[in-house]
């Protein structure tokens, strides 16, 4: 059981320290401003470097993702059966839950984010009455995916690792 529990614990911290480093990048799109093959020039931009109201939504998704992240693995870690904090084994299978819940919930805002983003760069970029320059995937939206995956899984470790047993043994927490 804590094997289960410290790898849920493991995957939620690492799908948000992924999305830590994929909200602060700027190679969300890209584009390269080519005259010939030797003075190629590319171009990306991110989050952070726009202000049109679908990015806005994505950036305000990102960083509840980012919150929720860090919220829920301190809550993860009170909720552990191989601490000393959180109470009886029932006030932790109830605070495991809790972080679950919290981690998964960090892992849709963070899907929900990247699928907004990759929706409009695919219909700018398939547009044929768009006149702007047109951009394509750069390498952080499968990192944010793959973190918001990450989590996901991570709380679902979280959910299904709260069953306290019948039994209760006085010296678990020793």
């Amino acid at each position: 059981m804590y094997r289960a529990q410290i790898s849920a614990l493991v995957f939620g911290v690492g799908g948000f320290g992924a999305l830590v480093a994929a909200t602060a990048s700027n190679e969300w799109k890209v584009t390269t401003r080519a005259s010939s093959v030797i003075t190629a020039t590319w171009v990306y931009q991110g989050l952070w470097m726009n202000c049109a109201g679908y990015i806005q939504a994505c950036r305000g998704l990102m960083i509840a993702a980012v919150s929720l992240g860090f919220f829920g693995s301190i809550i993860a870690l009170f909720g552990m059966k191989c601490t000393k904090v959180g109470g009886s084994e029932q006030a932790k299978a109830k605070i495991a839950c809790l972080a679950g819940v919290v981690f998964i919930l960090s892992g849709l805002c963070s899907m929900t984010g990247c699928s907004l983003y990759a929706n409009k760069i695919t219909t700018e970029f398939f547009d044929p009455l768009f006149i702007d320059q047109k951009m394509g995937y750069a390498y952080n939206g499968p990192t944010s995916v793959m973190s918001s995956r990450t989590k996901y899984h991570g709380g679902e470790g979280d959910i299904k690792t709260t069953n306290p047993s019948k039994q209760f043994d006085k010296n678990a927490y020793v």
